[in-house]
């Protein structure tokens, strides 16, 4: 077969993606059909959210509920997916002929995943001038105002008092929660 695959969106429950997607890659291995379903995406980044003082990670996905799939679309692939536990189907197009998206989005999607990286972000965005609350070291339990902030390295310059004097101490993401 010489079609040439293109990206489809997929819509699955919500939550499921993961489970969709495993199902998806269980089927091209058990019916060896690598040459019509290629590679399979769930467009996310690994983020670090402090719970109850611990850190923890997990994925922040961009587009909750849908999967990129490189696929060459044909009446057996379309019914292979469509026919999934999970799967609502097919976006765009008309719900028997899905349409593709274009290279341009999926360009612009890969991009994204590229410019983050494997680094973890933070859950919270931090912004200056914004109420913080010291959860983590010598600082523990004194509050402060954001100043400076550097995402690359993951840390914040906060200005807290310190025997009624304003004094700046750098600090990382982990350690500072939002006042509410």
């Amino acid at each position: 077969m010489c079609a040439k695959k293109k990206w489809y969106v997929l819509q699955s429950f919500s939550g499921f993606e993961n489970r969709v997607a495993q199902s998806i890659k269980e089927h091209i291995k058990l019916k060896k059909l690598e040459d019509i379903i290629g590679k399979i995406m769930i467009p996310s980044e690994e983020v670090i959210e402090i719970k109850k003082g611990k850190r923890i990670k997990s994925d922040y996905k961009f587009f909750p509920g849908y999967i990129l799939i490189n696929m060459v679309m044909s009446n057996f692939s379309w019914h292979l997916i469509r026919d999934l536990p999970k799967v609502l189907g097919f976006i765009g197009g008309t719900s028997d002929k899905p349409a593709p998206i274009s290279e341009k989005e999926i360009n612009k999607i890969l991009i994204k995943l590229k410019k983050i990286g494997n680094k973890p972000r933070p859950k919270t965005i931090f912004e200056p001038g914004e109420n913080v609350r010291v959860n983590d070291g010598p600082f523990s339990d004194f509050n402060g105002v954001v100043e400076t902030i550097d995402y690359e390295k993951n840390r914040l310059k906060v200005s807290v008092s310190i025997f009624g004097r304003s004094t700046p101490v750098e600090l990382n993401f982990e350690q500072v929660e939002k006042n509410n």
